[in-house]
């Protein structure tokens, strides 16, 4: 099975699946898209829309479907957790994440090795239609924060180590995926609880967030 990701090194969607196969040891070939390229998720899959997997030349987007259909030994249960009672205000808890995370770290992400002068400027332009001028963002950087630490202190509560469990699930792949961005933001510092927390995820998906800078 030869595996392609397409992704943005930021975005929590595409890391979830970068965790998976680390969590499933599948090698693939990185390809990190610049956010400005339109044409190339278009060509594959007919939306702009990240990340992409292409398996055995067939391009698939979303990434639980990704991770399910990668799953062969079905390791993870995605479509167990899509389906679980509990899901749907899990998921709520990781748009209310996701929304203070990216609202209090986009302003640094542009700065990152993943953009460069036209792609941040694109990235800029369409996150400011969405959430407003980036530097009126900064000013509410402590608002942000604040609300993030109030969601990581119930989160925290629920680590058993891992997220309601002893043992490491799909959850904590999903939670880490959406906080791990965090950690560009020099004025944000987790709990030494979830920071080990979320070494720990790493460890275990043998995960690096700028890998693909490293090279």
């Amino acid at each position: 099975m030869e595996l392609t990701l397409y992704h943005y090194v930021h975005c929590p969607f595409c890391v979830r699946v970068r965790m998976a196969t680390g969590f499933l040891k599948l090698p693939y070939e990185s390809k990190v898209v610049p956010y400005d390229d339109e044409a190339t998720p278009v060509r594959l899959t007919g939306v702009k829309m990240l990340p992409i997997m292409e398996i055995d030349g067939k391009a698939m987007n979303e990434s639980l479907d990704i991770i399910a259909l990668l799953d062969k030994e079905n390791k993870l249960k995605i479509n167990d957790l899509k389906n679980s009672p509990e899901y749907p205000q899990f998921e709520a808890l990781l748009g209310r994440l996701g929304s203070d995370v990216h609202s209090l770290a986009m302003p640094y992400w542009i700065w990152t090795p993943e953009f460069n002068e036209t792609s941040r400027a694109y990235f800029q332009k369409k996150k400011e239609q969405k959430r407003g001028p980036f530097k009126d963002l900064v000013k509410k950087q402590a608002q942000f924060a604040d609300n993030i630490r109030k969601e990581l202190d119930v989160l925290e509560k629920n680590l058993r180590p891992f997220y309601l469990s002893e043992k490491f699930t799909a959850y904590d792949i999903l939670l880490a995926s959406h906080i791990w961005g965090l950690y560009v933001v020099p004025e944000f510092q987790f709990s030494e609880g979830l920071h080990k927390y979320l070494q720990n995820v790493k460890g275990i998906c043998e995960f690096n967030y700028h890998e693909d800078f490293w090279r």
